[in-house]
C-alpha cells in the first residue's frame, strides 16, 4: 500500500499539461478506494474476499488509466514536436512515468497470479501463473514459501528494464501477453524519452 500511495504522490511532479486534469481526481479516488480497502480488511490478509478484491482491481485500473493517459500525452507531444524545449521536465514525466508504469503492472501481476493473494491466502490456487526461483527449488526457502508483492514489484522492474524474464517465468498466456506489454510500453518510454531529451539537453 505504501508503494502505491508514494507512486500516486509522485504524479504531483508531472507538469500540468502532461497531467489529467482535474488534478484532484485521481488522488481523491486513490485515497477512497484505499480507505475502502483498509475498512474491507484493515489487518494482514488471510482469506479471499470479494469485496476486497474488487475494491483492489478498481484502484489498481485507475492507476492504470492515469498513467497511461500520461503516457500517451508525453508521446504523442514528443512525436508531433509540442513538448518545447523544457528537457528536464520531459526527464522528470519520463521517470514518473516509467516507474508508475512499473508499480501499475507489479500490481497486475500481484493480483492476478494464482487468482490474487486472497486466493494465493486461502490455498484456493493450485497451479501457479508464474514460477518464481523459490518454487522451483526447494533448497531456496521453506515448502509454504509464498510471493510478497515486494517479489512482484521485482519481477516488474526487471521486466521493464530487461525488456524479457529475468529469474522469474510466465507460465500463463495471461502473464506472458502482460509481460509483453508492459516491455512494449517499457521500450517506447525510454527510446522515445531518452533519445529526445539528449538531443534537446543543453
Amino acid at each position: 500500500m505504501g508503494v502505491v500511495v508514494g507512486t500516486l504522490v509522485l504524479q504531483v511532479a508531472v507538469p500540468d499539461d502532461m497531467a489529467l486534469h482535474p488534478r484532484w481526481l485521481l488522488p481523491a479516488v486513490s485515497g477512497l478506494l484505499v480507505v475502502a480497502l483498509l475498512l474491507v480488511n484493515p489487518g494482514r490478509m488471510s482469506q479471499f474476499s470479494a469485496v476486497e478484491r474488487v475494491i483492489s482491481l478498481l484502484l489498481v485500473a485507475a492507476v492504470t488509466a492515469v498513467n497511461a493517459f500520461s503516457a500517451v500525452t508525453l508521446v504523442y507531444g514528443i512525436a508531433r514536436g509540442t513538448i518545447g524545449d523544457h528537457a528536464g521536465a520531459v526527464l522528470v514525466t519520463g521517470g514518473v512515468v516509467y516507474w508508475t508504469n512499473i508499480v501499475a503492472f507489479s500490481l497486475w501481476y500481484w493480483e492476478f497470479d494464482r487468482g490474487g493473494p486472497g486466493r494465493r491466502a486461502a490455498g484456493r490456487a493450485e497451479f501457479p501463473d508464474l514460477q518464481f526461483p523459490q518454487m522451483a527449488d526447494p533448497d531456496l526457502a521453506h515448502q509454504d514459501w509464498e510471493p510478497s508483492y515486494l517479489d512482484y514489484l521485482y519481477f516488474s522492474f526487471t521486466n521493464a528494464a530487461a525488456f524479457s524474464p529475468t529469474d522469474v517465468m510466465p507460465l500463463r498466456i495471461w502473464a506472458k501477453l502482460t509481460m509483453m506489454l508492459q516491455a512494449v510500453i517499457s521500450l517506447i518510454l525510454a527510446v522515445m524519452v531518452v533519445a529526445w531529451a539528449i538531443n534537446n539537453l543543453k
